[in-house]
């Protein structure tokens, strides 16, 4: 395995952020950037044997600074998807957030969350670890959480992360990985040719702005019923009740039989380039969202990104869970440890 490093560019801030490109014995490769613990490129082969950068991401630290960056690749805290009212009561306290998005929710951390953070990054063994010091109070959270994401690329064509944090208060935390897929490319365009199957009998329900409601609905018969594979074309449904709320699929699946190991949680399958992958997580629920809020944009290596561009699948907790309290707990207690893995892993 080897690991170059070298210096992506500076923020408008002043700081240094660094790439690292991790390649194995096949050529494969991951690229890295310590600004938002990013993964920048993903280079796997296809049925033909070439090489496939099948992750949107930018050329430059201003375009990741920019507004038109929509999380690529980015580790996303201290809380991924949506707090309702931008407030939790956590013990006796209440709690209040930033509204960033639609009119009452705090959106993956706040206005500067871990994904707007630059990250220190350290080749260990043949890992990349990012680590990084959230002071008590960031974004209105509690506690002081030392986290690190591990990133390992194997002779698989395996990215496995691994979230680690502790606390010297109670807070909470629900990290993921935001990065946007196409497996045609990451500039060839709508991500309808691609199949996916979910395992999970059941979704979390969205109301109008994306907020889970705390009930869970049905796959059976419905335009969310991944079990087996669906061509992503034949499922998109403007008049899908669920899907008309927030412009299709941005949804969170519960991970059948949830047992704190990690399983396979999704496969997506493109025809055209003959990439498949498939995602593990010990996470009980993989939120995915189909690029609904996506525009037209400039891409890295000189493409360009529009409208369900690329797809997400986010291993997580269930969203908006201070709420619904029935959802797996985001309470991270003093003294405890947050492990967590998911693995994207890609062939053919």
């Amino acid at each position: 395995m080897d690991i170059s490093r070298h210096i992506f560019g500076t923020t408008s801030d002043g700081q240094q952020v660094e790439k690292f490109v991790v390649t194995n014995s096949s050529g494969a490769s991951i690229s890295l950037i310590s600004y938002g613990a990013a993964i920048q490129a993903i280079c796997v082969p296809d049925r033909d044997g070439a090489l496939r950068d099948v992750l949107l991401g930018y050329d430059s630290v201003e375009e990741y600074e920019s507004n038109g960056n929509y999380f690529f690749g980015a580790t996303i805290g201290r809380v991924a998807n949506r707090i309702e009212n931008a407030c939790f009561r956590l013990g006796s306290k209440d709690y209040p957030l930033v509204i960033n998005h639609g009119t009452r929710s705090c959106l993956h951390g706040g206005n500067k969350g871990f994904d707007k953070q630059v990250w220190q990054g350290e080749v260990v063994g043949d890992s990349v670890v990012f680590s990084r010091l959230s002071p008590d109070g960031e974004e209105g959270f509690p506690g002081n959480l030392l986290i690190k994401a591990v990133y390992t690329f194997t002779e698989k064509n395996e990215i496995v992360i691994d979230y680690e944090a502790e606390t010297d208060s109670d807070t909470i935390i629900n990290i993921t990985n935001h990065s946007y897929f196409n497996l045609d490319g990451h500039d060839a365009g709508d991500i309808g040719g691609h199949s996916l199957a979910i395992a999970a009998d059941q979704f979390a329900e969205s109301n109008d702005e994306c907020l889970a409601t705390g009930s869970f609905l049905e796959l059976a018969g419905t335009k969310f019923d991944f079990r087996s594979p669906v061509l992503l074309k034949d499922a998109f449904d403007p008049e899908d009740s669920q899907q008309k709320l927030v412009g299709g699929y941005d949804h969170s699946f519960l991970i059948r039989g949830y047992n704190g190991m990690v399983r396979l949680a999704a496969e997506v399958f493109s025809a055209a380039s003959g990439i498949r992958m498939r995602v593990y997580t010990n996470k009980p629920s993989i939120h995915f969202y189909s690029g609904n809020f996506m525009e037209e944009m400039p891409a890295k290596s000189g493409g360009k990104y529009d409208y369900r561009g690329g797809f997400c699948l986010e291993t997580q907790y269930l969203p908006n869970a201070m709420k619904n309290t029935h959802f797996p707990s985001i309470v991270l207690h003093a003294g405890d440890t947050y492990l967590f893995r998911t693995v994207y892993s890609f062939s053919l």
